[in-house]
């Protein structure tokens, strides 16, 4: 009958399959692949994207953060080192200019430590070395975020106190230093916890395994 000849057609096109696996493991493998990658199926971190090219993402990603970051930095010590130029500068007390001092030493501190990664990337380059450049250049952002943190609170205790009533000033700089470590951190951290079960991201910026 017509069924019994296609159910037999079917058979033999499934044996020739069988068969050109056997005489090609290398084909076999590749047409494998290619389903479970159809199938929806991703390697290990999520992403169809082995360690070199999770390295790359990670790395454009981290460059967008540190042009943000930069451009915040490269402001505020800009107007901190033309502050020692000014007629009121000459006003300030022994306090204050401790605190002036501080603060740009703390600027920069951060402007070197948010352009290290620059500089390890163009020093490493070429070395193949790039996931090992991504944890790097993400420990030094985020220290350049710390001391960039540092110096706000600084520049901000300086002002007030040239400004405000002193006895006001700890409080105020205590609310928004609270306020900045909620928005950098707390919150980011809190997430973080909420969402992943304390399980690393692979995007996250630490050394792809």
């Amino acid at each position: 009958m017509p069924e019994d000849d296609t159910a037999t057609r079917r058979q033999d096109q499934d044996g020739a399959g069988a068969g050109a696996r056997d005489r090609d493991p290398g084909r076999a493998s590749n047409a494998d692949a290619g389903q479970a990658y159809a199938g929806g199926e991703h390697r290990g971190n999520g992403r169809n994207e082995n360690r070199n090219e999770r390295a790359d993402r990670q790395w454009q990603e981290l460059v967008q953060e540190i042009r943000v970051v930069q451009t915040g930095v490269q402001i505020l010590f800009g107007f901190l080192l033309t502050v020692a130029f000014t007629p009121r500068f000459q006003e300030l007390d022994d306090p204050d200019r401790t605190i002036y001092i501080i603060t740009v030493v703390l600027g920069s501190l951060a402007t070197g430590a948010l352009i290290g990664p620059v500089a390890f990337h163009r020093i490493v380059s070429g070395r193949k070395i790039k996931p090992e450049a991504v944890t790097w250049a993400s420990r030094l952002t985020m220290t350049g975020i710390v001391l960039l943190l540092a110096t706000l609170v600084s520049a901000l205790s300086l002002i007030l106190r040239v400004t405000t009533d002193d006895h006001i000033v700890p409080w105020l700089v205590v609310g928004v230093l609270a306020w900045y470590l909620l928005c950098w951190f707390a919150l980011p951290m809190w997430v973080r916890g909420r969402k992943t079960n304390g399980k690393d991201d692979p995007g996250d910026g630490k050394r792809p395994r």
